[in-house]
């Protein structure tokens, strides 16, 4: 308990320091030239959007403690951690915040660890959410078992025994590497990421006009700034909406999205879709209406 204390500061380790799936995570560039982790991941909607689904879903789950009856029935156990699992499984973290920062990791890094403390009698007292990446997994090549090393606020590392660490993770098929989500979506999310930046970049830089006057004749430059003057005069800000009036045969010819721009949205949908085929989340939930009837969702 007392050495928890004095390392709760546990520190993030840099990128040379991320352990097998935080170095390859660093190290792999995206087809669009984005590189995704799961801190950046977060930047595109739909990651963040899943990632909560999932949290806040878990978190609402009631959660029990039974104890199996002889004739094969259960009852409600009055065990000690029943309280922690239910109610607060340390003295500042409710169980559904809890729950909800261990399904959040769980999305984002494919694994989660909480501390286990303990009282001078060995008894569970406490579990506390450790920070991603402050604990390296390293696998013993004869027996195969996992040891745990955790990284401190010094900048020193020490070995954790195994059972002061609860560990969550997502089955792979590698049984030594969990199974990160944003990995699995990387190129996914980084062309979303892309064209988001792409889109921002239109509207900040981007010299698209809403429509277009078309006069019969050749117009003098002072003919064009008077009636550029005028038409922002009348139909800029607080005033669009209004009704124009044009003279000398001229016509005004409202721009449509053309077929780029449809591909665009339509491209913008589909990389919706695909992201939250990674994280099983039915579109209706991330508010993706396009498509949805009474059926599907």
């Amino acid at each position: 308990m007392g050495w928890f204390r004095r390392v709760l500061g546990l520190e993030t380790r840099g990128d040379g320091q991320w352990g097998e799936l935080g170095a390859l995570l660093a190290a792999n560039q995206t087809a669009a030239g984005i590189q995704v982790n799961p801190e950046s991941a977060l930047k595109c909607a739909t990651v963040a959007a899943c990632a909560r689904i999932l949290a806040e879903a878990v978190a609402q789950l009631p959660l029990h403690m039974y104890r199996r009856l002889p004739d094969g029935g259960k009852e409600r156990a009055d065990h000690p951690l029943a309280s922690l699992l239910h109610d607060a499984p340390n003295g500042w973290t409710t169980s559904a915040e809890w729950r909800q920062c261990c399904m959040m990791q769980l999305a984002l890094f494919g694994e989660s660890f909480s501390w286990i403390g303990r009282a001078g009698d060995g008894r569970i007292v406490e579990l506390v959410n450790l920070p991603p990446r402050s604990i390296t997994v390293e696998w013993d090549e004869v027996t195969g078992e996992p040891s745990f090393r955790a990284s401190l606020a010094n900048g020193g590392q020490r070995i954790v025994d195994r059972s002061n660490l609860l560990w969550l993770r997502l089955p792979s098929a590698d049984p030594r590497r969990p199974l990160s989500l944003v990995e699995q979506s990387k190129e996914a999310i980084a062309l979303s990421l892309a064209m988001e930046g792409y889109a921002n970049r239109l509207f900040r830089k981007g010299a698209r006009p809403s429509g277009i006057v078309r006069a019969p004749g050749k117009l003098t430059d002072q003919a064009v700034a008077r009636l550029k003057s005028s038409l922002q005069a009348m139909h800029a800000g607080n005033e669009s909406g209004g009704t124009a009036v044009f003279e000398e045969g001229m016509t005004f010819e409202a721009l449509q999205f053309t077929s780029v721009d449809l591909q665009f949205l339509e491209l913008h949908r589909h990389q919706i879709a695909e992201i939250a085929r990674v994280f099983r989340i039915p579109l209706h939930l991330l508010q993706e209406l396009e498509r949805a009837t009474h059926s599907n969702a």
